[in-house]
């Protein structure tokens, strides 16, 4: 056996996609990462060993604006460019490099941590070490640092480091929430396994092995949608385990889901009920994902009330919006419906409190365990959510660790200087602003080739009959004095609106009425028809109009899309059956769907000039969707006149680094594996190549160049500083949008 030390700044135990972004943010501020992993491969859950979908804030489309940005952003993008089929193995590959490319992580895979030292009182713990044995290479390893971070989902770190901890269920009166249970208890979520089928081509026999079930016998086929060609994480319900330790009988939690799934195998292939003689198992999984474990306790526990009134707390540090989703104790043999689901109106913040451990002093956690309760954990658990809060629990224990502090000194001393770094990073946090001292883009004036400044979509690709109400969100930068729409009426009719507010700068749903509009309407197609829609508020803000159903109207769908417009259908979301989940559809994100709309909005002209794509826009501070889209955006791209925009300072500043986020349209909803197909595999709002100039001693220079570029944001380090007085980013092409976008630009000395 080999006796090993490893000693590095910060010890991350767990490679899911939480330890993952928190190995990776805090390499990338300097700091030496070990990274350990129990497993031969990375991302946890997401992994082709299990195969989970990573699901986040969009909530598959529910929430608007939604999707991560930062690390979890760069491997949603990056993963659309290289696997838009979404196998399993290449978004493995995407995990790996994201990891490999960071020179300061050292990472130890096949390694299971299983003892750790720590010192002090029940109260007041550090972590020393933790040790772990790397699997089929004989060797025991010795992990020394100043910070340690329990990214292990069963929080197998922190409890032995005597880190306070739960399992189970509170009750209700602990934190007053609706959907806690009376009394408390153990019960937690239980546990998946997975499957993949394939059509062979030709016949294929199956001859279920001796322990699997006979699901006629359960109650499995009452409450449960069974079909040949479902497979991965449309099981998602073949669930147990959660009335027993998830952790201590996982061999038994395995055996079980074994049973059941080659026992609906044999109820697909041999039943006779369905079209399965070609189908044949491809692959099934053998390490359980796990739901619910060990949470730990940290300075706050967050709660359903503060996801549904979506708190913003001072010291937010990411974001979600899965909704809270939690499943029967029973899990697919409960008589209940699968899940039920509690959706709010918008994303919802994570503090940074909830992060740090309340009485292990130099603890993070990130991932599923960390410091919430039983109900808030129903959509804190998601991968994605879990990713973002790896990112901010990595960038904590960066500064942590370059201070010489522990995580509760750096929420009450250093608070705004930690969301301002994973500001710069491009961190997953809504509504603060960049407010960051070096960033001399801030001081500039900002210009532009030229600017969309009349908002229109007047390309018809499609007639929508007005048989529902619809929607249509768009910016209103001033005030809105006026909208047309294109519309077709079987026979003269009133054609009625409402103006709304949505309430908060992150939620895109109608909140309060502002104003109301009747048009006559005369028989004929495709009639530009004017509605008297004004509404000045007193910020730039989104206005959500509702367009009242009809069934002698109908309007157009345009098959391009506009940045900042969004348009909407209401109705109950469909479901795959009213046994297998309940949406709750009265809720406003469930009533209010872009699903069948995406990306084609609703044939429209603003009558009054906007101001939401200004040039300045690039620096207000915000570089996603509040309140507004908050980037610029230019006039028609022309080809062969390239559109650029300009920063320019009264006196020369010294320019080394430029920081660019392009127009990823974190609106559109994208996924590792197989839940749904984007059909582009580079968002086409992004900017594919452009070069970076800058004006000095009266000439201007190229000093960096982005080609086939399909990332969201691009760091460019100059070779050396230049002393400028204007800096221009010039947009030579895009990947298939009609407009030059940029959302944010920062320079640094």
């Amino acid at each position: 056996m080999r006796q090993e030390v490893v000693r590095s700044d910060i010890t991350v135990v767990g490679g899911g996609l939480a330890g993952v972004c928190a190995a990776v943010a805090a390499a990338r501020l300097g700091r030496t990462v070990s990274l350990i992993q129990n497993r031969p491969v990375l991302g946890g859950n997401s992994s082709s060993e299990v195969r989970v979908w990573v699901c986040g804030a969009t909530a598959h489309g529910t929430h608007r604006y939604a999707r991560e940005t930062g690390i979890m952003g760069e491997m949603f993008v990056e993963n659309q460019y290289r696997n838009i089929d979404g196998n399993p193995y290449f978004w493995d590959l995407v995990v790996l490099e994201k990891v490999r490319t960071e020179k300061n992580i050292s990472l130890f895979l096949n390694t299971d941590v299983h003892e750790v030292e720590a010192e002090g009182d029940e109260n007041h713990r550090s972590i020393r070490s933790v040790t772990g044995w790397m699997m089929g290479s004989e060797r025991r390893i010795r992990f020394e640092s100043a910070m340690f971070l329990d990214c292990t989902g069963d929080g197998l770190v922190g409890f032995l480091a005597g880190a306070k901890y739960r399992i189970g269920r509170e009750a209700k009166e602990e934190y007053n929430e609706d959907w806690a249970s009376l009394v408390p208890d153990d019960i937690t979520l239980g546990s998946t396994l997975l499957f993949y089928t394939k059509d062979a081509g030709h016949p294929v026999k199956y001859i279920p092995p001796g322990f699997a079930k006979d699901i006629m016998q359960t109650t499995i086929p009452m409450k449960r949608v069974i079909r040949s060609g479902d497979n991965g994480c449309a099981y998602w319900w073949i669930e147990w385990g959660g009335e027993i330790d998830t952790v201590h009988e996982n061999e038994r939690i395995r055996d079980e889901l074994w049973s059941v799934i080659y026992g609906i195998w044999d109820y697909i292939k041999n039943s006779g009920k369905f079209d399965a003689d070609h189908m044949t198992l491809e692959w099934v999984g053998s390490i359980p994902g796990k739901r619910e474990f060990r949470r730990f306790i940290g300075d706050y526990v967050l709660n359903q009330n503060d996801i549904v009134a979506q708190r913003e707390f001072e010291d937010r540090i990411a974001f979600g919006g899965w909704s809270i989703d939690l499943h029967p104790p029973q899990g697919m043999y409960s008589a209940e419906s699968g899940s039920k689901h509690l959706h709010i109106d918008g994303v919802y913040h994570i503090p940074f409190r909830s992060l740090y451990s309340v009485n292990v002093n130099n603890l993070l956690m990130a991932g599923r365990n960390i410091s919430a309760s039983h109900v808030a954990f129903g959509t804190t658990r998601v991968m994605a959510t879990c990713a973002v809060i790896g990112e901010a629990a990595g960038t904590g224990a960066a500064l942590c660790v370059e201070k010489g502090i522990t995580p509760r000194e750096l929420h009450n001393s250093h608070l705004r200087e930690l969301q301002q770094i994973m500001l710069r990073q491009d961190a997953s946090i809504v509504g603060l602003r960049n407010e960051d001292p070096a960033d001399l883009a801030l001081q500039a004036n900002v210009t532009a080739s030229s600017t969309n400044t009349q908002l229109v979509v007047e390309t018809p690709a499609e007639t929508y009959p007005l048989k529902a109400d619809v929607g249509l969100l768009l910016p209103v930068d001033p005030e809105i004095d006026g909208i047309e729409l294109l519309v077709d009426a079987a026979e003269a009719s009133m054609l009625k609106a409402e103006l709304w507010s949505t309430g908060r700068g992150e939620n895109y749903v109608p909140h309060a009425l502002q104003t109301a509009a009747t048009a006559q309407v005369g028989k004929g197609l495709k009639q530009w028809v004017k509605l008297n829609l004004s509404w000045k508020p007193a910020a730039p803000q989104n206005a959500f109009i509702i367009i009242k159903a009809n069934e002698t109207l109908a309007l157009h769908l345009s098959g391009q899309p506009q940045s900042g417009v969004l348009a909407f259908v209401k109705g109950p979301r469909p479901i795959v059956s009213a046994d297998l989940e309940d949406h709750q559809p009265h809720q406003p994100v469930i009533q209010w769907s872009m699903r069948s709309v995406a990306r084609k909005p609703f044939c429209f002209r603003l009558l009054s000039q906007t101001k939401a794509f200004a040039p300045e826009k690039v620096v207000d501070g915000y570089s996603r969707p509040y309140a507004g889209p908050h980037l610029w955006s230019s006039a028609v791209v022309r080809e062969g006149s390239p559109e650029w925009l300009e920063l320019s300072w009264p006196k020369p500043v010294n320019v080394r680094t430029v920081h660019i986020t392009f127009n990823d349209d974190v609106n559109e909803d994208l996924i590792n594996l197989h839940h749904h197909r984007t059909p582009f595999e580079v968002i086409p709002e992004l900017i594919k190549n452009y070069s970076v100039q800058v004006h000095a001693n009266g000439d201007w220079i190229t000093a960096a160049e982005g080609h086939n570029n399909h990332k969201r944001k691009q760091v460019h380090t100059l070779d050396s500083v230049i002393a400028a007085d204007k800096l221009r980013i010039v947009a030579d092409s895009t990947n298939g949008c009609s407009r030059a976008e940029i959302v944010e630009v920062r320079v640094y000395e």
